[in-house]
């Protein structure tokens, strides 16, 4: 049993010999049965001109879910505050706590959402990539703004993401919680969160560390299934690892004919092990040690899946497997600021 709240990232993968206007109607669907089963929250990332991503803002699928759920947790994970004015930002969320209290939830990153530079550039008017010290000023306008120009009532409760010390550290500094892509850079992990719970400073947004790990997950009945299932995505994987940014999100069969190299191969054997694929008894091992080895407060699965009925089912044996007796979900220790 996992004895933390458990969460969700949508990712919006759309799938080869299908349309994006698909999977942006699966997310009403998915939204829907994450919520009847009991998961603490779903956030929406931002991803711009990638054939295997759909360029959905988070802020307007965040909108339509909180309108068709009832009591998930909704929000960016994240919204990338380089392409996005920190004024702008605050009051999109801050509207969206207005008209959904205690839901809402703001994740703010740092990267560009996209691989292509021509895309970044146009996403920002034309400026190149922002410095350290320019991003700092634009989390910190964007609290500020939600606070003193916005000011609607409720507030969105804000995250800071990372995936590198660099990013923990700035959380730290702020005094947010910090929600970290360990499903992205895991050899970061260890030493990122380290240094947060070291040097964090509390503030009015959180009075002490708080850790949410995002570790890919993809659970089915048998071992087998699931690493049919994981295809798709280590074809994606092994495509960045070429520098390919431009790689379609194929079929568990089309996945299974891809000619992999050893290299390949070690790689994404070295990255998985990491995450949480398998049957349930493993992946719920798998996601209890990364809970301990981390301490997270909170675990949010991301499942990259060919399929809508997949993907939800890894969600649903998950939190089947997760929930037997003593299992506390979203009352248990990192519910409560």
């Amino acid at each position: 049993m996992i004895n933390l709240p458990l969460s969700a990232l949508e990712v919006a993968m759309v799938q080869t010999g299908t349309r994006a206007v698909d999977t942006l109607r699966d997310t009403t669907a998915f939204a829907q049965r994450l919520d009847a089963l009991g998961y603490r929250r779903l956030w929406y990332a931002e991803h711009h001109h990638s054939p295997a991503i759909g360029a959905f803002p988070p802020v307007v699928l965040t909108a339509h879910a909180a309108a068709s759920t009832s009591a998930i947790r909704l929000g960016s994970g994240g919204v990338l505050a380089p392409n996005h004015s920190p004024l702008m930002l605050a009051e999109q969320f801050g509207t969206l706590a207005a008209l959904h209290p205690d839901r809402i939830d703001l994740g703010i990153g740092r990267g560009p959402g996209t691989f292509d530079e021509a895309t970044a550039q146009a996403l920002r008017h034309g400026a190149g990539p922002t410095t350290d010290a320019a991003y700092r000023d634009d989390v910190a306008a964007t609290l500020r703004f939600l606070v003193d120009e916005v000011a609607l009532g409720p507030l969105p409760e804000p995250w800071l993401l990372a995936s590198s010390t660099a990013g923990a550290a700035l959380a730290a500094e702020l005094g947010l919680p910090l929600a970290f892509a360990h499903h992205i850079r895991p050899d970061n992990t260890l030493a990122a969160l380290g240094h947060y719970r070291a040097h964090f400073a509390p503030s009015a947004w959180c009075a002490r560390p708080r850790v949410l790990v995002c570790v890919e997950t993809v659970c089915a009945e048998t071992q087998e299934e699931a690493e049919r299932l994981g295809g798709p995505m280590n074809v994606v994987k092994a495509g960045l690892l070429k520098g390919h940014s431009e790689v379609p999100f194929p079929s568990p069969t089309e996945a299974a004919a891809h000619p992999f190299t050893a290299d390949e191969r070690q790689a994404l054997a070295a990255f998985l092990a990491h995450q949480a694929h398998g049957s349930p008894e493993t992946v719920i091992r798998r996601l209890t040690e990364v809970a301990e080895v981390t301490g997270a407060d909170e675990l949010m699965l991301v499942t990259p899946v060919y399929a809508l009925a997949a993907r939800l089912r890894s969600y649903e044996l998950v939190m089947r497997h997760a929930t037997a007796p003593g299992y506390s979900a979203p009352g248990s220790k990192s519910s409560t600021k």
